[in-house]
């Protein structure tokens, strides 16, 4: 079932993955065959350079799994559900607004469950926007739109090279940015009012540790079970509402 939501954004074959890129197309990945060094595929190399895409060396086996077509020739783009956005289209809507930036960065979500869990969280507590890293963790997908429950049509969502030097430059903008760990500071201690950024990292290692440096707060979520974490988009939704609350008794 994941297999075919991913194959309605798949773009297939050598011609049709280079006029895709050279149309503006945004593609999230690109499959290519291991050891394939032809003309069309260094040409396609060259074009998913100067997007910065992702690629992934692939066995011939796993193209043809994900083929529909059975006819890719060695590449397989899969294609953005959506466009992305500038970080600075994110800084301009909260300035529309009139409010103070609320913004999510995700340290390399893998799951794409979680990211449109994550998008939908951000949509309804007022954030202004989402920021993703290129590389290690998932784009724009189908199952991400899905999952966004429409979010994606009004949050925008900017995918950055470096998570860490987005940081500092949104530093730069007045920013400060709290992060979640759990060996961090119980939420509820914190003063997370501001302009803010809630940096939520991914599911197995949570936020790593060169961004987690660049962070200035580090909040813990309070937990009595027996097990040690929540799901990466719980834990958003949980610390997001926390910020909520504090920006609306500070008003």
């Amino acid at each position: 079932m994941a297999e075919e939501r991913v194959k309605e954004f798949l773009i297939e074959g050598r011609n049709a993955v280079i006029e895709a890129f050279r149309a503006g197309k945004t593609i999230d990945k690109l499959y290519i065959l291991d050891g394939c060094k032809d003309g069309p595929i260094l040409t396609i190399k060259r074009e998913a350079s100067k997007h910065d895409t992702q690629i992934k060396y692939v066995a011939k086996e796993r193209l043809d799994q994900l083929s529909e077509t059975g006819k890719h020739q060695g590449v397989i783009a899969q294609a953005a559900a959506y466009e992305y956005a500038e970080v600075d289209d994110i800084l301009q809507r909260a300035k529309e607004k009139g409010e103070p930036p609320f913004v999510f960065l995700l340290d390399n979500i893998e799951d794409p469950h979680n990211l449109g869990a994550i998008i939908r969280t951000a949509n309804l507590a007022g954030a202004h926007g989402v920021i993703i890293p290129k590389n290690r963790a998932v784009g724009l997908t189908a199952t991400v739109a899905r999952t966004s429950a429409g979010a994606l049509n009004y949050t925008p969502v900017a995918k950055v090279t470096n998570l860490a030097k987005t940081i500092e430059d949104l530093k730069e903008e007045g920013m400060w940015f709290v992060c979640a760990d759990m060996g961090g500071t119980t939420m509820y201690d914190l003063n997370l009012t501001g302009s803010i950024g809630l940096v939520i990292g991914n599911e197995g290692e949570g936020v790593g540790r060169l961004v987690k440096e660049k962070c200035d707060l580090i909040a813990s979520i309070p937990m009595k079970g027996d097990i040690d974490s929540l799901n990466a988009s719980v834990a958003a939704g949980v610390l997001a509402y926390e910020i909520v609350r504090q920006r609306l008794a500070a008003k």
